[in-house]
């Protein structure tokens, strides 16, 4: 081994060869039990990000683990086309490069280019996986977009359509006038923003009047323009102040229009002016309001959110309808939509019917990808009738074959899945899966696998002219399928049979309802058990929380707080980092802004940690279902663990190799502190793989730091080193011979978390151990509790004799006596244990605690001023004469006492300060009453140490 751990020399080479040696396959011994994961295809256009970091090294911890217990251990890994977001990455590469637009290419060209970009340049987030170290199988990688996941996609569609739970439909969706597509929930941004409220006076028809006697009413709107749709006012039946208006009429001003005054609870009494205008087609309220009374929809923009020339009316089942003359009010006619509100609202000024202007906090939507905002919008699309999917798939988490961790997150799939609404499938793209529908010229529309499909199947002549529909797929509807759709669905793969289910999703909440409810609802219906039993696509989705920077905000490129994993792993100078944070940015203010905040948080750049430190890191912090806030600090103090293990690990070498370790004939003699070592690694093997089990990372994280730092380098070592220096050569055999076993079973327990540390290390560890054989630690058996091992016995005489050492450091600290000056030390034994505890094991105390002698204490024999401390009942002595000058101890404890004092009176002025007790947060207050107690333990401390001084 390399005297100076250097992740950067071992980690990639070290990867290459687990991959070339097919380390990451399935071992395909079905006679064993399988475990799988399905990787949540990232992007093709994505890069490693801190949330990809740390559910990949969750996911990589559970496999590796799972693999090392000897099952059949798959990781499927692979990516998703990303429809919107790889259309527009090429569109504007074909812009800037070549002037051109997709137009220019026509379809087919195009997405050649698209398909010639992705050779090029996409999948850089699976490259970035390896540096993560992922085991994944990555001759099974597999792309939402290639033969067999399209040909899935497509049976699916069909199949689908084909038992009446695909249909196409005029309804409201998210409209993106910039990208001309429907995009999902999921994809819009909603920003707060300052705006207003425009109260407008709705004249009542035929002579009505409101209670106060007022021939119009006042409707309140964010979005002026939309009132040229309007087809109805909403009043709460129960109002006193309209009920009595309910079945009459206004008259819409500026178009002239007649539309009735309905009872409906969405108009809140107690909300705005009560009344309420309902505009059907652009507006998701509304729609329902407008479905419930029968309301025509009138949709009055274009697909850029332009004003029509002429408006389209439809009835609530989407159908063309007369109910309402199409004419638009000519001078808005092909106005944009922010220039036809000012318009409108400079209109009803003008006709006296602007009531008032009022100040509005506003929620606006906006397209996550086109930068806009997002108009609801009336447009044919294909839809999925989720409700009878879904009955199953709630079924299946109330009986528990689906786990949610941690288990609150079942509420908000419950949440979603009895309230489920239609799913809108398709998008107005061109990159994705085309909808197999065609159409003929009277438009009547046929579903099939293919045209000649369509033909043969509905008798078409060969002088029917069919024309595909030119929609996409919506990239959820084929990340549904994705646990069963790469294993060879709908063909009776060998795969399928083996791997699903999986056993676990690890996926983040924010798409339990976009991605996780939808994969349970498509794979329960179209996979079955043999006895047509459905099939869940996994077993336990298991809920990570959002890594957020260290003051608790959600990571982001506008707020420059983003972090990427890659940079820790190999480090970045300052200069590249702020150009990376700030390079591509157009608003100069924000650039600045987070050039100098980048500049103060990280003054000298970010020094390379390593893939190994950044994963305990990720585990460390990975509690269930909790965001976690950043810390450099940790990964700093993970990348020393990291070295105290490899530093530890040398010892073991040069105290090991080319020495006599017991494996032969010759007497082995195991120390009290090689059977305590045993006895603390069955505990924590114990622990590590309860907590794996619960999904607790952190908790198995912790138990792994806990035994390496505290147990094995901080005390075992340090216990073998009277051994090694004067013990029998049966003892250094004995103690060799746990140093190594015991190391190689601690590598291979920490190798799930830490993958590349372990495997350098055991590489070198493996030939001094008998009976230990393999290329790799990857395929060893992960360390399960054997009790064979355990002692408890010896776990408790050594905590004693930690005890009695720590007890010698502690008051050589307190009394300021060099750490190096042998001391005399008794001890008045509480029973004959403790004494024959101290005799058994002087040598080590001797040699550990630094002393000159120890002995047991005469029950009738005077001591002389000692310092004190308890050893479990037993006390420790030390006789302080002559070990300090008295004069000079006397008086830095004098002035730690008046110090310690000082402290003292300040906080209690604070807490004493009815002002700052009030207006201070509570976690504040309560910190400075902490300090306060401390501050007085502190000060009786120094006293008893004052008076034991004093009586010298």
């Amino acid at each position: 081994m390399e005297k100076t751990y250097n992740p950067t020399s071992i980690e990639q080479a070290l990867y290459q060869a687990w991959e070339e040696k097919g380390y990451f396959k399935p071992h395909g011994d079905t006679t064993k039990e399988a475990y799988s994961i399905m990787i949540p295809p990232p992007n093709v256009t994505g890069s490693l990000h801190m949330g990809h970091a740390f559910q990949d090294t969750i996911m990589d911890t559970l496999v590796r683990a799972q693999r090392m217990k000897g099952k059949n251990t798959l990781w499927q890994v692979g990516t998703d086309h990303a429809g919107i977001a790889t259309q527009m990455v090429v569109e504007r590469k074909i812009a800037a490069e070549e002037g051109k637009t997709k137009h220019d290419y026509g379809r087919d060209a195009f997405i050649d280019k698209i398909w010639e970009w992705k050779a090029e340049s996409g999948g850089t987030i699976t490259k970035q996986l390896r540096r993560l170290g992922a085991s994944v199988d990555w001759d099974r990688e597999r792309f939402t977009m290639d033969d067999g996941l399209s040909a899935a996609t497509q049976e699916v569609f069909v199949r689908l359509f084909e038992e009446d739970l695909i249909y196409r439909g005029k309804r409201l969706v998210n409209w993106d006038p910039k990208l001309h597509t429907a995009i999902s929930d999921l994809e819009v941004e909603n920003k707060d923003k300052k705006g207003f409220m425009w109260h407008f006076r709705y004249p009542l028809a035929d002579g009505a009047k409101t209670a106060d006697g007022k021939d119009y009413i006042v409707v309140a709107t964010t979005r002026p323009e939309t009132m040229l749709g309007d087809t109805g006012v909403a009043v709460n039946p129960e109002d006193p102040r309209y009920k009595d208006l309910i079945g009459k009429h206004i008259l819409l001003p500026v178009v002239n229009r007649l539309i009735p005054i309905v009872g409906d609870e969405h108009a809140d009494m107690e909300k705005g002016t009560g009344c309420v205008k309902i505009t059907p087609a652009h507006d998701f309220n509304d729609y329902e309001v407008g479905k419930r009374h029968s309301l025509p929809m009138i949709n009055i923009l274009t697909f850029d959110a332009n004003i029509r020339d002429e408006a389209e009316v439809f009835n609530t089942n989407g159908e063309a309808s007369t109910d309402y003359a199409t004419d638009m009010p000519e001078q808005y006619q092909g106005l944009e939509r922010f220039a036809a509100r000012k318009a409108i609202v400079a209109e009803f000024d003008q006709l006296g019917l602007l009531d008032e202007i009022k100040d509005h906090d506003l929620t606006v939507p906006y397209g996550d990808r086109g930068g806009v905002v997002i108009e609801p919008m009336l447009t044919d699309q294909w839809y999925v009738r989720t409700a009878p999917l879904a009955e199953p798939a709630v079924k299946a988490v109330e009986d528990g074959d689906i786990q949610f961790v941690p288990k609150q997150y079942e509420n908000m799939y419950f949440a979603w899945m009895r309230d489920v609404q239609d799913w809108c499938i398709s998008r107005q793209l061109w990159w994705g899966h085309r909808i197999p529908a065609w159409y003929d010229n009277d438009g009547k529309v046929y579903v099939g696998r293919s045209e000649e499909e369509v033909r043969e199947k509905n008798n078409l002549a060969p002088v029917v002219v069919l024309r595909q529909d030119d929609d996409v797929l919506d990239t959820w509807f084929s990340s549904a399928l994705w646990t069963f759709g790469t294993q060879g669905w709908p063909e009776d793969t060998e795969a399928l049979k083996t791997f699903h289910p999986s056993d676990v999703l690890v996926s983040g909440f924010d798409i339990i309802f976009f991605w996780v409810a939808r994969m349970i609802m498509m794979t329960m219906h179209f996979c079955k058990d043999e006895d047509g039993k459905s099939q869940v696509p996994f077993k336990t989705v298991y809920m990570t929380g959002l890594i957020r920077d260290e003051n608790g905000d959600k990571m982001s490129k506008s707020k420059g707080n983003v972090l990427d994993p890659i940079d820790m792993i190999d480090g970045i100078d300052l200069e590249s980092l702020v150009q990376k944070r700030t390079g591509n940015m157009m608003q100069p203010k924000l650039a600045a802004k987070i050039e100098k905040n980048t500049r103060k948080t990280f003054e000298d750049g970010i020094e390379p940690y390593g893939t190994d430190a950044l994963r305990f890191t990720l585990a460390a912090m990975a509690s269930t279902g909790r965001d976690i806030n950043w810390d450099m600090k940790r990964l700093e103090g993970y990348r020393n663990f990291c070295n105290k293990l490899w530093n530890a690990s040398r010892y073991v070498l040069m105290n090991a190799e080319d020495q006599d370790c017991g494996f032969g004939d010759n007497d082995v003699e195991y120390s009290l502190a090689d059977k305590w070592i045993e006895s603390q690694f069955e505990l924590a093997a114990k622990e590590f793989n309860a907590h794996l089990d619960t999904y607790r990372l952190d908790m198995a994280a912790n138990t792994i730091y806990e035994f390496i730092w505290n147990q094995f380098c901080d005390w075992y070592l340090e216990l073998t080193k009277p051994v090694l220096w004067k013990g029998t050569e049966a003892q250094q055999r004995g103690t060799r011979r746990t140093l190594i076993t015991v190391l190689e079973k601690t590598l291979r327990l920490a190798h799930p978390v830490i993958p590349y540390i372990t495997e350098t290390i055991w590489q070198s560890i493996m030939p001094l151990v008998d009976g230990v054989e393999g290329d790799t630690i990857m395929t060893q058996a992960l360390p399960q509790y054997e009790g064979t091992n355990f002692n408890q016995e010896a776990l408790d005489d050594i905590e004693w004799v930690k005890a009695f050492i720590s007890s010698i450091r502690n008051l050589r600290a307190e009394y300021d006596i060099n750490p190096g000056k042998p001391l005399e030390v008794m001890l008045k034994a509480a029973d004959a244990k403790d004494a024959a505890r101290l005799e058994a094991n002087k040598q080590v105390l001797v040699s550990l605690a630094k002393l000159e002698s120890v002995r047991i204490l005469d029950a009738d024999e005077q001591t002389p001023a000692c310092a004190t401390a308890l050893v479990a009942k037993s006390e420790l002595m030390i006789p302080m004469a002559g070990l300090i000058d008295k004069d000079a101890e006397l008086a830095r404890l004098e002035g730690e006492v008046k110090k310690t004092q000082g402290e003292i009176k300040r906080l209690e002025g604070k807490l004493n300060n009815q002002g700052f007790v009030a207006k201070a947060p509570e976690a504040v207050v309560a910190k400075e009453r902490e300090k306060l107690d401390g501050y007085k333990e502190t000060l009786v401390k120094l006293e008893e140490q004052k008076a034991t001084i004093a009586a010298l």
